[in-house]
């Protein structure tokens, strides 16, 4: 086992409103097949993107982990 503790791993506004996002996104995109619709499909990778791009600002923006905390 390694001596490095993942308590905070993930434990951030910044994962979390990424993640959430993006289960909204991926459930979009399963809706989309299964009603075969190509616009509903796009939308929902549209909104995967923004998923993405909102937990990068977030963790930029200071909602992230600390880095410097998490790797001691």
């Amino acid at each position: 086992m390694s001596d490095i503790d993942h308590d905070n791993h993930g434990q951030s506004t910044a994962a979390w409103t990424g993640v959430a996002i993006l289960l909204v996104a991926s459930a979009v995109m399963a809706w989309a097949v299964v009603v075969a619709s190509k616009t509903l499909f796009i939308v929902g990778a549209v909104i995967a993107v923004i998923g993405v791009i909102a937990g990068k600002v977030l963790a930029m923006a200071g909602f992230g982990v600390d880095k410097s905390v998490a790797r001691k």
